[in-house]
């Protein structure tokens, strides 16, 4: 049966455990049946993972994610998307798992803008827009694809600052010291890039930078230039939806306050990130935009593990972040000892809670 290249993180322990009991095997996003994947019998695997207190990643088709439902009970499941429909099977796993009584953490997709002020130093956004962008190929839940550029003339000189340095990167196997952006993950998975691209100008959108047509290295391997386009507007897929993959959309916005409801009404809210000189415009965003991770001048703002990961709106269902001290509520189970000794208790019934020392 042709796989759906669901790649879902499976991690079961037993509620109060140990997290260091726990340990994980990773396999490479799936978009296909070609890609080396786990092989187990999914029902054996749950019990496996249940009577082992194991932690297990593997892939699934969308029909076996049913499978979930009876197969650890009263246990834990986590659930990080790489898939065409991220929204769709995130949102399955969530409702199914905790309407059979699970704790569920389920990672969706990410569109994560970047606003850039007139006031920004444009060296730095442009430097900070091309890593963030085009790093891993742009395979990262992190990666900025949308620069949300305020007035056109800050879109005009950011364009201008952009475009050697996209010139300049160098497109090669990862095994190399010069890497800057290394192949996709599957075939047909750059082949739906490709499509996103193709989509692009169909929808209007200006292909400033077409990566297709890059010096690619030859051989085998998944390669993509990166890509970049202007004049992307909010009604287009190729900004309503995740390409996930080496492809920069610049929209144009006349304020701040456009650019920030154009980020909040993104059914995404996974990270977002502004550049400005101005402490207050820096502090208005931070406080008013309905992202779960922000960055101040900081392109990509994955804090520091004792402060958690995770977003909000359609970029995860669950309760808790996925590590520091949200991660471990969400492998734990609080247990709450209350104690006192005879020595020292005076006889007699109380009626009443009394602060004791």
């Amino acid at each position: 049966m042709k796989s759906t290249g669901i790649a879902l993180f499976l991690i079961v322990s037993v509620l109060g455990g140990a997290v260091a009991r726990n340990s994980s095997a990773q396999t490479p996003a799936d978009q296909d049946d070609d890609v080396i994947r786990v092989e187990t019998d999914l029902t054996n695997l749950f019990f496996t993972a249940t009577n082992k207190q194991k932690a297990f990643v593997t892939t699934l088709r969308e029909e076996d994610v049913r499978l979930i439902e009876d197969g650890v009970p009263q246990k834990i499941l986590t659930f990080q998307r790489e898939t065409d429909r991220p929204l769709a099977i995130a949102e399955y796993v969530y409702t199914h798992g905790t309407a059979h009584g699970k704790r569920v953490q389920a990672l969706g997709g990410a569109k994560n803008h970047m606003i850039v002020m007139p006031d920004a130093d444009l060296d730095q956004a442009a430097d900070a827009l091309v890593g963030a962008a085009y790093g891993s190929a742009g395979e990262r839940c992190m990666a900025i694809s949308v620069a949300v550029a305020v007035t056109n003339a800050t879109a005009d000189a950011l364009i201008d600052k952009l475009t050697p340095r996209i010139a300049h990167l160098q497109v090669s196997p990862g095994t190399e010291n010069n890497a800057d952006i290394g192949p996709l993950v599957t075939g047909p998975h750059l082949d739906r890039v490709k499509g996103y691209v193709e989509l692009g100008t169909k929808e209007g959108a200006t292909l400033v930078i077409d990566g297709r047509t890059t010096a690619l290295p030859r051989g085998e391997g998944f390669f993509l230039g990166a890509c970049l386009f202007d004049h992307v507007k909010p009604e287009m897929r190729i900004y309503r939806e995740e390409i996930f993959g080496p492809v920069l959309c610049i929209v144009r916005a006349n304020t701040f306050e456009t650019a920030l409801k154009l980020i909040n009404e993104h059914e995404y809210g996974n990270g977002t990130a502004i550049f400005t000189r101005d402490g207050d415009a820096a502090r208005t965003f931070a406080n008013n935009v309905k992202i779960g991770m922000v960055g101040i001048n900081v392109p990509i703002p994955v804090p520091v593990a004792y402060h958690s990961f995770g977003g909000w709106k359609a970029s995860i269902f669950g309760d808790h972040g996925i590590y520091g001290m949200e991660g471990v509520r969400f492998y734990t189970k609080l247990k709450t000892v209350t104690a006192r000794w005879p020595t020292g208790i005076r006889a007699g019934a109380e009626f009443a809670f009394k602060a004791r020392n």
